[in-house]
């Protein structure tokens, strides 16, 4: 089967491998239909976040049961499913107190980073790993599952009451979600962005958008709120921790979720203590999790009803599904990177959007430019129907 292997950062190639198949008694193989590309996919490529050369990359993956192990029981062939890359063993000691997310048996299991993942035609995983669709979820919503459960981690995470408001840095796929989580509760809230293409994207859901372009995020936010101070603080980019402590009222609460091996952030204690700021990160997600991310997709993928939506402009369509901009074929997948930034260090100084920022011969860091939301590479190759699932699956 063909499917898409890391080499080492900045590399990456289209390689035949062995057809996925049943291991054990309780496997599910799982025929690939799409893949989101997710924030981490893009650092791993480049080599800002670590995992295993020779893997096949991917993780936010659905698709329709193939085969069955005789001991499972919860999915049939035929079933369109959803992946849950975050595997443990449920057996030691964070698991059996329900803390899966921080199994100590992680090595080797991690989807799409030290275990083969779904940027491929098809893939091998125990049942527990592998959750139905809600029937009539299109598509373009049923890929958004995964990240929509690391958005739920971590907004519970942060504890949002009525009374918060809340600032997201970021305004991509994560940053996205996590304000439309945060809103079902919170009083406000504010996303800032540099980015034109997310920013214009922003805009089409959210009323309190900041530009943040060419100027400092904090600076920016509390011009646009007359000097009001966030009560609680979304860093979704990984890069922005130093701006959210600056934003931040005494008091608050900031959340850490954006991956970047990279950055670095001076950071005294006594800041944190004095104005008694709680600065959190969530982790994986637990797995009880998941299902909750299942039922809320299948809220925010229904169509919405004539002058419900979000902003104006913003029509009928799920709001999920309008998160999902563009979609590639597997074999397309370095196109794919390229409208999130590109898959090396070196691309957005050779003209081609590169993701880390790096612009022109003297490297000047630069903000990436993006042509996409949320990119989704298709393994499945055949037509499909309205729903965006193949016709004949």
């Amino acid at each position: 089967m063909r499917a898409l292997v890391y080499l080492g950062p900045g590399s990456a190639e289209l390689q035949d491998r062995p057809a996925a198949r049943l291991v054990h008694d309780d496997d599910v193989v799982v025929e690939i239909v799409g893949t989101g590309v997710c924030g981490t996919d893009r650092k791993i490529l480049l080599g800002r976040f670590p995992a295993r050369p020779g893997v096949v990359l991917g993780h936010e993956s659905v698709g329709v049961v193939r085969e069955t192990g005789p001991q499972v029981r919860s999915v049939v062939v035929g079933d369109r499913v959803v992946v849950n890359p975050t595997l443990y063993c449920g057996w030691c000691v964070p698991c059996r107190r329900g803390a899966t997310n921080f199994c100590r048996h992680k090595a080797g299991t991690e989807v799409g980073v030290d275990r083969d993942g779904t940027y491929a035609e098809a893939v091998t995983l125990p049942e527990r790993f592998v959750e139905r669709v809600p029937a009539g979820l299109p598509f373009r919503s049923a890929v958004l599952i995964e990240p929509l459960a690391c958005v739920l981690s971590n907004v519970q995470a942060a504890s949002v009451t009525f009374d918060d408001t809340v600032v997201v840095l970021g305004a991509g796929p994560i940053g996205m979600l996590t304000a439309l989580v945060a809103a079902r509760r919170a009083r406000r809230v504010t996303v800032a962005e540099p980015d034109g293409y997310r920013l214009e994207r922003a805009r089409e859901h959210f009323a309190h958008v900041v530009d943040v372009a060419g100027t400092d995020p904090a600076e920016a936010v509390l011009k646009t709120s007359g000097g009001e101070r966030p009560s609680l603080v979304f860093d979704t980019t990984g890069t922005g921790l130093d701006a959210a402590l600056r934003l931040i009222d005494d008091g608050g609460r900031v959340v850490v979720m954006g991956f970047d091996d990279t950055y670095t952030v001076p950071l005294r204690p006594l800041q944190l203590t004095n104005r008694g700021i709680q600065l959190i990160g969530a982790g994986d997600y637990r797995a009880d999790i998941f299902p909750v991310a299942v039922d809320l997709a299948a809220e925010l993928g229904a169509p919405r009803r004539p002058g419900t939506g979000t902003r104006s402009g913003a029509g009928t369509a799920p709001i999920l599904e309008r998160l999902v901009t563009h979609e590639f074929p597997l074999e397309r997948y370095s196109q794919a990177f390229t409208a999130l930034g590109g898959l090396t260090r070196g691309d957005q100084a050779n003209g081609t959007n590169g993701a880390n920022g790096v612009n022109g011969t003297d490297g000047t860091e630069r903000p990436p430019c993006y042509d996409a939301l949320k990119v989704v590479i298709r393994s499945h190759p055949g037509p499909v129907g309205a729903d965006g699932w193949p016709v004949e699956l």
